[in-house]
């Protein structure tokens, strides 16, 4: 059974889909590759729960690594491209070809933004943490802004007028 949910979030309402239980998708208003809302099944107001719970905790800086059931459905480069996404850490990048050399395919970085452009679980299978070679912020679904926003709150970095708490590392550096 598939059924869908939204949740607030500093960078917008976020929709989570699931099925028979385990997160299947993680959507932002207005992102890349986002299916018609058709698919994501009825819309069922109290689904995921704890999703919903870790989603509040990593952006009040209380959460940096998230322990949901997931059901990844892709292709199994895909599958291995989004495997490596979630072995980066928080508040870290690699490049595209960092990327494609830990999947063993050093020449497919290519094909490496291509799966990482089509994770269908933004945030938590963090795709937002790949960059480009020079340190650019390329290619990201749910747009640039969105990529800086959460990568500068992952370092600790507030954004202007952001009254929300530093997240641990920010609030490490400043000694309190």
């Amino acid at each position: 059974m598939r059924a869908h949910t939204t949740t607030d979030s500093p960078v917008g309402e976020l929709t989570l889909v699931a099925t028979d239980g385990a997160l299947t998708g993680l959507y932002m208003a207005e992102q890349r590759h986002r299916p018609a809302e058709a698919v994501f099944g009825a819309r069922e107001d109290d689904l995921l729960p704890a999703v919903k719970e870790q989603l509040a905790a990593y952006f009040t800086g209380e959460l940096t690594d998230f322990d949901v059931p997931l059901r990844l459905v892709g292709t199994p480069f895909q599958q291995q491209v989004w495997q490596a996404l979630r072995d980066i850490p928080y508040g870290e990048t690699v490049s595209y070809g960092e990327l494609a050399l830990r999947v063993g395919r050093p020449s497919a970085s290519r094909a490496v933004g291509a799966a990482n452009g089509r994770n269908p679980i933004g945030l938590i299978v963090p795709c937002h943490r790949v960059i480009g070679s020079g340190g650019d912020l390329t290619g990201y679904g749910g747009g640039v802004e969105r990529k800086r926003y959460l990568l500068d709150f992952e370092r600790g970095i507030r954004p202007k007028g952001d009254p929300g708490p530093a997240c641990p590392a920010r609030v490490a550096a400043l000694g309190s």
